[in-house]
């Protein structure tokens, strides 16, 4: 059996779990491919493929020219870049791993946290032997507004409240009741933009939610407003972001998520003086990396045993 583990930019996919118990010839891809001829090139001949969450898209297009491929393992229960019905119509399994939610909802609060206190700027001024560059934000008593109220969502809030925040959230089927569980205020989706010190997206990528902050929402915040997404890149329109960050339209953006990932070298997001940019860590942890790889042995080896489990469908 041959197995190929895509995108491990850090190299660690075989630390954290038992590969040598497959007894399985394994390859390990540590960048990104260029497209999906690339995918197609490089992945011909193998058997299994681990994909990391959303990194490399598997699209009908990709499947139906890998004859080879028997069992794609996505990390994480929700991968939007596999189509699942196109690899059920090829013959490939596809099956997913566990997933931890808490580092996601932490490094929302490290970047909440690294934009109101101006830490980047800071931490520069310090290893450049300076001192004092900046003046920050105090969150208590300030408005956490917040698109989207599940799990990550109806999480942040409480941290927001914690902090001494008043918190308001819209979705399309938020209810005022759903949203009182979680004291939060259910407002109109202008009201939230009109009225959000920081917003926080913590929506699914989907054909509804792809642009649903756009120039008109963006227009609404303050000028002293922070904009952070560490959902997805197209929930947010990125030209209309830019043109809002130039202009000042509001004061800053923390971004950890992008359109093209990973993020073009030359990309304008990259010049802006107004914006904190992490590379998409929010789930990357040394618990979530053991949950993935350790679940994507067990998933490999049930497969091997002519029974696979967590299967998508």
């Amino acid at each position: 059996m041959k197995i190929a583990i895509l995108d491990d930019y850090q190299n660690v996919a075989l630390t954290y779990a038992d590969w040598p118990s497959l007894g399985a010839d394994i390859e390990v891809f540590t960048e990104a491919f260029t497209g999906e001829d690339d995918v197609v090139r490089r992945l011909a001949g193998f058997d299994v493929v681990v994909a990391m969450r959303e990194r490399t898209r598997f699209p009908a297009e990709v499947l139906d020219r890998l004859p080879d491929l028997r069992l794609l393992v996505s990390t994480g229960r929700r991968n939007a870049a596999i189509d699942v019905a196109a690899a059920k119509r090829n013959g490939v399994v596809v099956s997913a791993t566990g997933y931890l939610g808490p580092p996601t909802l932490e490094h929302t609060w490290a970047l909440i946290l690294a934009a109101a206190r101006n830490l980047p700027a800071d931490v520069r001024s310090m290893r450049d032997g300076g001192w004092q560059v900046g003046v920050g934000t105090v969150l208590s008593g300030k408005t956490l507004g917040l698109l989207g109220l599940g799990r990550l969502g109806s999480a942040s809030a409480k941290i927001g409240q914690a902090f001494g925040m008043e918190t308001i959230a819209w979705s399309r089927n938020l209810t005022p009741e759903k949203a009182a569980e979680h004291g939060v205020s259910a407002v109109s989706k202008e009201e939230l933009f009109e009225r959000s010190d920081v917003l926080s997206i913590h929506v699914v990528l989907s054909d509804r939610s792809r642009g649903l902050v756009g120039a008109p929402e963006l227009a609404r915040m303050k000028p002293t407003a922070l904009l952070v997404n560490t959902s997805r890149g197209p929930v947010v329109d990125e030209a209309a972001l830019l043109d809002a960050l130039r202009d000042k339209k509001i004061a800053a953006a923390a971004l950890d998520v992008y359109d093209v990932e990973p993020l073009p070298a030359d990309h304008p997001v990259r010049g802006l003086d107004n914006v904190i940019l992490t590379p998409h860590v929010g789930y990357v942890s040394r618990e979530t990396y053991e949950i993935f790889y350790r679940d994507a042995v067990e998933d490999i080896a049930a497969f091997q045993a002519g029974a696979p489990i967590r299967v998508m469908e």
